[in-house]
């Protein structure tokens, strides 16, 4: 997917779906069919109130294993997001947890899926399951062998939930020119964990080293999103979508209704207004 091509005029606003914990994972509690029912709803839901694009993610899979994960989840994500491409026709994209970029660009090929989000591109880094070491040059030699070049590998710089001590001398302005160089198609910042947003000034300061797309991949909210908007290309939305705000909780359409008010207004207004 090529992003400026796929949104030449827009700020794209992506949500994320939390897929339920995937049979044979210690929180598992749901059929597969369950599962199907749970994720299909959302996906319907996001598209019918004009979101561009979902990702969905195995967040309920905890605790997660580092860099690779077993067959039945492939074949669990493969199947899911199979299903979400019969029923949507916005763009979808993956994220298998944790680190598993491999399992998750094989999977989005089977689903027919867009993108995927990748940990642990360039450089290395402390997750709370392991190190993560980079894998550019595997996963792009992977993503030629098994012909998915049409799938785009957006990363994760100075990733959440990791300890960066390691490259503690290297900016997250290095390290996004470092992803451009090892031929990343887009970057996406964070906070320091989920539902947490990111620091605007390093957004800022990336916006000014590449041209790659920036995507911010937590804590936005209808509130702050006015402060990120020219500055970076897509946003990644799941805990503020959700009941008071918590990740684990149902959807909730005011919410979402929300933030896509906003979005309107921004998308017309070169200066924006206060939240209402």
């Amino acid at each position: 997917m090529n992003w400026k091509s796929q949104f030449p005029d827009t700020k794209a606003i992506i949500g994320m779906i939390h897929v339920p914990a995937l049979p044979g994972t210690p929180q598992s509690k749901f059929s597969m069919n369950e599962i199907l029912d749970i994720v299909l709803q959302e996906a319907k839901l996001y598209e019918d109130m004009l979101l561009d694009c979902i990702m969905i993610e195995n967040m309920h899979d905890v605790p997660y294993l580092n860099k690779s994960v077993g067959p039945e989840v492939i074949a669990y994500m493969s199947v899911i997001g199979y299903r979400i491409k019969q029923e949507i026709s916005i763009p979808c994209g993956m994220q298998i947890l944790a680190a598993a970029n491999n399992e998750a660009l094989a999977a989005s090929l089977a689903a027919g899926f867009n993108f995927i989000r990748v940990e642990g591109f360039v450089f290395g880094h402390v997750a709370d399951e392991g190190y993560i070491d980079s894998c550019a040059g595997e996963l792009l030699r992977y993503r030629r062998q098994i012909g998915a070049e049409h799938i785009s590998i957006f990363t994760d710089i100075k990733k959440k939930h990791s300890a960066h001590a390691i490259t503690s001398d290297v900016s997250i302005e290095e390290t996004a020119k470092a992803a451009e160089f090892f031929l990343s198609d887009g970057v996406i910042i964070t906070g320091n964990a989920t539902g947490k947003e990111a620091n605007i000034s390093d957004v800022k300061n990336v916006r000014n080293v590449t041209t790659l797309p920036i995507l911010i991949g937590s804590g936005i909210t209808a509130e702050n999103l006015d402060q990120y908007w020219d500055y970076a290309d897509g946003f990644i939305i799941g805990s503020y979508f959700k009941e008071d705000g918590i990740w684990w909780k149902p959807v909730s359409n005011d919410r979402v209704n929300k933030v896509m008010r906003r979005v309107k207004y921004l998308s017309n207004n070169t200066h924006p207004s206060p939240v209402k």
